[in-house]
């Protein structure tokens, strides 16, 4: 059917530390964009916030980062948050992330339809009387409504698409992976280059047209970082998080001088995890 349209989950992996307006506009910013191409249906946004083995400096707890991303998205109802990733013990790469929540889809969608089949025996009287009503009848060899599993598809900021060219953060064979089986969505602010760094690399050129680059024209600077520096000089972060989230932050003094150095001089999981590793990428170019 061509009308049918693909199902995509929209996936954000990250720090959220903590969440900000930004990090919501990148999911309504996809949604918009693939539901204007006509072939997209966007059916459901997942927040997964990392967990604390990423050694990310001035990473604060998971259980907070995930407690305020739930906040965040209470009243959306279409994004939702998923600590799967963040209550494992060892840093795990986006790609196997990726692959869970597809795995996930895959035996939620084999319980649905196991579902659906159950009744239609009961529809056994009501059929013989549609089919008088001069209805054109199914013809016998066609198949069952199959539904296509839903795509996920991994949303991200163009900075996440440009660390794919910094030496031993990603393997390679990850990144193929993900742009060929799965897909990325980029939000990108109006004039960045991201065509310029798809178009440098081989396996991203090859890919491309799994890869969604979605301009950003309403530019929303915000970002984590400055949230935090903001906060630990004591200066008002209101209007650039949701209010909820600027609420949990106060009343638990989450962001200080203090907390910035946590992880100071530790090395981030995936370099300490590739840098031994000769297959990962050694910058994608």
């Amino acid at each position: 059917d061509p009308d049918r349209k693909t199902e995509v989950v929209l996936l954000a992996c990250g720090s959220f530390n903590p969440i900000t307006n930004m990090h919501l506009r990148l999911f309504e910013l996809a949604k918009d964009y693939f539901h204007e191409t006509g072939k997209y249906k966007v059916i459901k946004g997942i927040i997964s916030p990392v967990g604390d083995a990423y050694k990310k400096k001035g990473l604060i707890s998971a259980n907070h980062r995930v407690t305020m991303a739930k906040l965040a998205t209470k009243n959306s109802d279409w994004v939702e948050v998923d600590d799967w990733e963040s209550c494992q013990s060892e840093w795990l790469e986006t790609l196997k992330v990726l692959r869970y929540h597809h795995q996930k889809l895959l035996s939620a969608d084999v319980t649905n339809s196991l579902q659906d089949a159950v009744p239609i025996t009961k529809l056994g009287r009501k059929r013989k009387q549609e089919q008088n009503r001069h209805e054109p009848i199914k013809k016998k060899n066609q198949s069952p409504v199959v539904k296509s599993v839903p795509q996920v598809k991994l949303l991200c900021g163009s900075d996440m698409l440009e660390s794919f060219g910094v030496p031993n953060l990603w393997k390679l064979e990850d990144i193929t992976e993900i742009v060929e089986k799965h897909g990325l969505v980029c939000i990108s602010r109006a004039g960045n280059n991201v065509q310029k760094f798809i178009y440098e690399s081989d396996i991203l050129w090859r890919h491309k047209n799994n890869i969604h680059l979605v301009e950003e024209w309403i530019t929303n600077d915000i970002s984590s970082t400055k949230i935090r520096r903001a906060l630990r000089r004591g200066q008002s972060i209101r209007y650039l998080v949701p209010d909820v989230v600027r609420a949990y932050i106060e009343k638990n003094r989450l962001y200080s001088a203090e907390s910035e150095d946590r992880n100071a001089g530790l090395v981030l999981a995936p370099l300490q995890k590739h840098a031994s590793d000769p297959r990962s990428s050694q910058a994608l170019n």
